[in-house]
């Protein structure tokens, strides 16, 4: 199969001073401000886009929180339309190691017109400024009202995930499952359209990649499991969960730095910065 895990979430927000300091405030380690440069067509020019972003990473899997930082440049990823709606999780990244093989296979089913796209940005790394290369298909708007979906093939990954990075004070170990809400009438039409974006059977409407799951519920299902909270549109994504190496621990700092949190069967969740925000264990 050409994709396997989960690779990132995709939080997106005009409000991003906000929403950095709140994921701060949670325990996680972000990397610094990056500015985005992305290619508006499959082989075009690379150019510095409206958005900027800081990570927590884990390793593999990450949490990509973007904010909107020039209102004036380029959208050609069409970020501005989405956090119009609201800000807050809006799609997620599926790992990929073949881009011309899923790009093939996307194109088939009729998922994706877009191409290979070649992305990249300069970081800062112990050993001076690199290139963070990447390529990526994505799967047409069309399709997905419920926000972006692409692949992300990693040709750089190091520069990606240093190990400065890697350490959270919540302790942090990777993406562990997405939430995706959709009306009940709707749901075995998208569980149909996931499996063949990521090639393999759904198991009740649910998909174990590698590592990362994604979860399709209805809002009756979403409130059960996550009490008292409701999803910011229908369909879209509601919630990220992440493992973490002791639920206890986790939870006595995020509670010490001023965030209300709610039990669930597995963890813990809170609500930060726009999108619910769950805790489970490691294992």
């Amino acid at each position: 199969m050409d994709i396997d895990y989960l690779d990132h979430t995709v939080f997106i927000t005009r409000d991003f001073g906000a929403a950095w300091r709140a994921y701060e405030q949670l325990g996680f380690t972000l990397s610094p401000e990056s500015r985005h440069f992305v290619t508006e067509r499959a082989g075009g020019p690379l150019v510095p886009s409206c958005t900027a972003n800081r990570c927590a990473l884990f390793g593999e899997s990450f949490i990509e929180l973007i904010g909107v930082v020039d209102e004036s440049a380029p959208d050609p990823w069409r970020v501005r339309p989405l956090v119009d709606r609201y800000n807050g999780l809006h799609g997620y990244s599926f790992g990929c190691h073949d881009s011309e093989a899923a790009e093939r296979r996307l194109r088939a089913v009729g998922l994706s017109s877009s191409g290979v796209l070649n992305l990249q940005r300069d970081v800062d790394t112990p050993d001076g400024v690199r290139t963070v290369r990447a390529r990526s298909v994505h799967i047409d708007r069309a399709r997905t009202p419920e926000g972006i979906m692409h692949t992300a093939e990693h040709l750089t990954r190091q520069y990606v995930h240093q190990q400065r990075y890697l350490v959270h004070a919540n302790g942090a170990r990777g993406l562990e499952a997405v939430y995706l809400v959709v009306p009940a009438a709707e749901r075995d039409e998208y569980t149909a359209r996931y499996e063949l974006m990521l090639d393999r059977p759904a198991r009740d409407n649910a998909f174990q990649l590698r590592t990362g799951r994604v979860e399709i519920v209805t809002a009756e299902e979403y409130a059960a499991i996550f009490p008292g909270s409701q999803p910011p549109a229908v369909p879209g994504v509601a919630a990220q969960t992440v493992a973490v190496t002791d639920v206890r621990q986790a939870r006595e700092l995020v509670h010490n730095n001023g965030f209300a949190t709610v039990d669930t069967a597995t963890g813990f969740f809170v609500a930060a910065a726009g999108a619910v925000l769950g805790f489970t264990s490691a294992g």
